[in-house]
């Protein structure tokens, strides 16, 4: 499926570009051996950034990603506009970034970013030995990889958590920025549940700690360590052209989806059948509510685990479980980290009355991007050879209401081209926790982009 046009947020330091040439290895088990503080180091200079860096470093590695770029080449002198068809030339792109040991069995956690693509991969310990490795599986709506290493024994980074993250609290940033290994800088965290929208993605993250230690590119996937040297996020992303503000996944969010890669190769996604939107307290005042936060519930699918809770159009979600929720976002966040099948309490205001609410999320239905194309859209399409011709619209729909007419073609959702129906059931399945749809509807000799918003 190919992507619609659209500009990155999240990039990857690209070190050259280069004829195909075969990287060395050192086989065998790598080397993690930490070199011990010179005695002469006195108590004073052993801060707690030195224990954090001298301890984590040999856990963390650098990522180095290969890929084979095909380009045509033309004779500049004889043939600048190739005209005579030029000739093939096989290059092969070369990319670092960072990464670190999860498990001493030879598991290494990065992003998705930085491996995206690439036919080989190569893990570069901080000893300088080096190992291929093999990809177990990637998320790309959380931005993570996980990656094997046939070594045994390795020392993993400790995991700790990002649930009582304190704004200020000191943190470590360690990584490959613009391939100079083992670099160690130190901030602060700056602000929590940042959601930062991707266009390359096409979404949003949300949940994202903002930290202002030193990231650039290369820092991709390396740990962000609390003072205590345990990791408590994964280093993913700058904004460009500013200073200060870095990214990272938060370990909780990371862990559920590392531990799903590992045992079924994809992220299961836990379905809840709930569409929220950010109450604000302007919103709470039109709607004359006394609660000012929380995530307003807007549709409930039917037959959902939502509806068979007893969840309700206009009731305010202010927490999961033991989890105060603020936002869309945050209820989104929460519920990404709950397996399916997971009984979970949900306070919900209603009527101005607090009361709890159990869900049971399960698995999305098969037939989940259909529903939501007829529900939330208003149109029910089939497949007309790499067509998806619209064959009805709900009367009295948005879709109705704007003008769509059975016949139309859907050629793109939220950014990315369909050919089939089966491709709209699978970009609408991942889109539940956006506010709104848009589709690319060719009509009448002109493509139009229509939102659909995902509310009532």
């Amino acid at each position: 499926m190919k992507k619609l046009r659209t500009f990155a947020l999240l990039f990857i330091f690209s070190l050259s570009c280069k004829p195909t040439a075969e990287s060395q290895t050192i086989n065998g088990q790598p080397e993690q051996r930490p070199q011990p503080i010179p005695a002469t180091v006195s108590a004073a200079r052993r801060t707690p950034v030195v224990i954090v860096a001298h301890n984590v470093l040999p856990s963390v590695v650098n990522i180095q990603a290969e890929s084979t770029i095909t380009r045509r080449v033309v004779d500049p002198f004889f043939d600048p506009f190739g005209m005579f068809g030029g000739q093939n030339q096989t290059f092969q792109s070369q990319s670092l970034g960072s990464g670190f040991v999860w498990s001493s069995d030879g598991i290494i956690v990065t992003n998705n970013h930085v491996v995206e693509g690439a036919s080989k991969i190569t893990v570069i310990f901080n000893s300088g030995s080096q190992v291929s490795a093999k990809l177990i599986g990637v998320d790309p709506d959380s931005d993570v990889a996980v990656l094997r290493v046939n070594a045994k024994n390795l020392v993993p980074a400790p995991i700790g958590t990002s649930s009582d993250l304190m704004i200020g609290e000191t943190v470590v940033a360690v990584g490959n920025p613009f391939g100079l290994s083992g670099t160690v800088t130190t901030g602060v965290v700056s602000a929590l549940g940042r959601s930062v929208p991707s266009k390359e993605e096409g979404r949003t993250f949300t949940d994202f700690i903002q930290t202002d230690a030193s990231i650039n590119p290369g820092n991709s996937g390396g740990p962000l360590l609390n003072i205590e040297g345990k990791v408590i996020g994964i280093n993913t992303m700058i904004y460009a052209n500013a200073q200060g503000i870095g990214f990272a996944i938060p370990v909780d969010r990371a862990r559920k989806v590392i531990q799903d890669l590992l045992h079924y190769g994809q992220v299961q996604t836990a379905w809840i059948g709930a569409v929220t939107s950010t109450l604000t307290p302007e919103e709470a005042k039109r709607l004359g509510l006394q609660t000012s936060k929380g995530a307003l519930v807007e549709r409930i699918f039917p037959g959902s685990p939502a509806a068979q809770g007893g969840l309700r159009s206009g009731d305010i979600i202010t927490s999961v479980g033991d989890k105060a929720v603020d936002s869309r976002e945050a209820f989104s966040t929460y519920t990404a980290t709950i397996a399916a099948g997971q009984l979970t309490q949900l306070n919900v205001v209603r009527n101005g009355a607090v009361t709890r609410v159990s869900v049971r999320p399960t698995k999305p239905p098969s037939n989940l991007g259909l529903t939501i194309l007829e529900q939330v859209c208003g149109l029910r399409a089939g497949d007309h050879g790499r067509n998806v011709v619209i064959t009805d619209v709900v009367r009295g729909s948005r879709a109705d209401r704007i003008g769509v007419t059975p016949g139309d073609v859907i050629v793109g959702i939220s950014g990315n081209e369909v050919t089939s129906t089966a491709e709209v059931a699978d970009q609408l399945s991942k889109s539940t926790e956006r506010s709104s749809i848009v589709l690319d509807i060719a009509h009448g000799g002109a493509i139009y982009a229509l939102t659909f918003p995902m509310g009532m």
